[in-house]
């Protein structure tokens, strides 16, 4: 397992952007997918995004297509999330967190997979 760091979080108009940021411990950063999850108030967690090992290939949640962007920086070890257009309905704690694969490729992956977590960063949009 991998500690996950999440910051970047904050209140923004409607519209508006916002940069999230997922650091990890650890020598093998490389050798796990990484996934962005959230949970509105009310509401249960939910996948946003995912990328592989390499960042070759990425997923999205049809909410967040075209307006939210996953990469990654395996030299440093970290896990970005660039939101754009940020509506009130992506008011939510984010979450990032890991799941080892042996699949360079492999992107898609069940919930259940990601074997670590990050404590949030809460995202606010205010309309």
């Amino acid at each position: 397992q991998v500690q996950l760091v999440e910051s970047g979080g904050g209140l923004v108009q409607a519209g508006g952007s916002l940069i999230l940021s997922c650091a990890a411990s650890g020598r093998t950063f490389s050798s796990y997918v990484m996934g962005w999850f959230r949970r509105a108030p009310g509401k249960e967690r939910e996948f946003v995004a995912a990328i592989s090992r390499s960042g070759t290939n990425t997923d999205y949640a049809d909410s967040v297509k075209g307006r939210f962007t996953i990469s990654r920086d395996n030299a440093k070890n970290t896990v970005y999330l660039q939101m754009n257009s940020l509506k009130p309905e992506d008011t939510a704690v984010f979450y990032c967190a890991a799941a080892p694969s042996f699949l360079q490729g492999r992107v898609v992956l069940t919930t259940s997979e990601y074997n670590s977590w990050g404590q949030g960063t809460q995202v606010t949009v205010s309309s």
